[in-house]
């Protein structure tokens, strides 16, 4: 299996290679880069797709520390060094849209374009914080299986988790989310400390936006979506119906055919 270290820590990543624009997909909290496998199996005959998991997630090490947003962005910069890419177009579900903000503030000329997806410009809500911490706390004790329902219902909208013909995808994603080992609680952490991107930066992101939200998406909402539309120069925003905050799987077509019309209108 392909790794690189980066600042320290081994980094699990896919390369499709072929001479297309680059195109680097950044998963969301709990899971890892499989949450694309529908995206990338698509665009990968266009774009040189880049997918990686994020340190302590999915197949990439487990690292002491460094799972704050700021470190998680120098270790997506520093695999594109590493791969020799100077400038490609970002995909970021949720946490991995955390870090495609910062990129486009701190490093713009690294972007093609940005596509923010099930993510939000803003710190965590104090009123989930608690909330959150409790079931960090149940997963450090108990392991993740003690928090299994309550996640899946964050994580997946209704639509999904009430469908009978999608029991088995279902059933696969629970493994996933079982998978993951107790020191998750390093990067679910990382995720609730974060501090918020403000509207003055937000201002200054000069590349193409696409701003994709599942209508159904209860972990951020689809205000925090209009919100980041709102300050963002020229953004565009999709709304995915019958979609939560996994809509990579839930409903891959339509994000496919969001990214699709917005990467043709970059060029």
């Amino acid at each position: 299996m392909p790794h690189q270290k980066v600042n320290g820590t081994e980094i699990y990543f896919e390369d499709t290679g072929g001479s297309g624009p680059a195109l680097l997909f950044s998963h969301g909290l709990l899971w890892s880069s499989k949450m694309f496998a529908k995206q990338v199996d698509h665009f990968k005959s266009a774009y040189r797709v880049i997918t990686y998991d994020h340190r302590g997630q999915g197949r990439s090490a487990v690292a002491d520390r460094g799972y704050d947003m700021d470190t998680l962005t120098e270790d997506a910069l520093g695999l594109m060094d590493a791969l020799g890419v100077d400038r490609f177009h970002f995909a970021g579900l949720s946490m991995g849209g955390f870090v495609g903000l910062r990129i486009a503030v701190r490093a713009p000329e690294r972007l093609r374009s940005l596509i923010l997806i099930e993510t939000s410009a803003q710190a965590e809500p104090k009123e989930n914080v608690p909330r959150y911490r409790m079931l960090n706390m149940m997963v450090r004790l108990l392991g993740v299986g003690a928090v299994k329902k309550p996640v899946m219902k964050i994580m997946f909208g209704q639509t999904f988790l009430q469908d009978p013909e999608r029991q088995e995808l279902r059933q696969e994603w629970e493994g996933e989310l079982l998978n993951n080992k107790r020191t998750i609680t390093r990067a679910v952490k990382g995720v609730i400390n974060r501090g918020g991107v403000p509207p003055a930066d937000l201002a200054r992101i000069g590349c193409p936006t696409l701003i994709i939200v599942g209508e159904e998406d209860v972990a951020t909402v689809p205000e925090k979506s209009e919100y980041m539309q709102r300050h963002i120069p020229d953004a565009k925003l999709v709304r995915i119906p019958r979609a939560g905050h996994t809509s990579t799987v839930e409903e891959p077509a339509a994000v496919i055919e969001a990214m699709e019309a917005f990467l043709a209108g970059v060029g």
